[in-house]
């Protein structure tokens, strides 16, 4: 991490470089060229629930497997496939709750 000189640093003010192009844009850099926020949160919501079936598919597999040639894979993985699918199904139905008991107090709301 670089240290500011006294050139750089005037009173309260501080020039900040973007070094990621996803961080918020300053005033007078041009908008980074992404999909809009619609998308994306609805981008993000479908590869998250991607990701909840498929950590629920591979503990399916590995449990499956794990009785049909018990000696072709670990009990461990097993056990950390289960706990892994279990706490990212408990994740999402928590997540979900709460979303839907926000959105029955903001309807509530008069």
């Amino acid at each position: 991490m670089a240290i500011l000189d006294a050139a750089q640093a005037m009173g309260d003010v501080v020039t900040l470089a973007r070094t990621n192009p996803k961080h918020l844009v300053g005033a007078g850099e041009p908008a980074p060229t992404e999909q809009n926020p619609e998308s994306s949160f609805g981008q993000l919501l479908i590869n998250a629930l991607g990701n909840v079936n498929d950590s629920q598919l591979t503990a399916t597999r590995l449990s499956e497997q794990m009785i049909t040639s018990p000696d072709s894979v670990n009990v461990e993985d097993v056990t950390i496939a289960l706990a892994q699918a279990n706490l990212a199904l408990s994740m999402t139905k928590a997540i979900v709750d709460r979303a839907i008991a926000a959105y029955r107090e903001i309807i509530n709301i008069r």
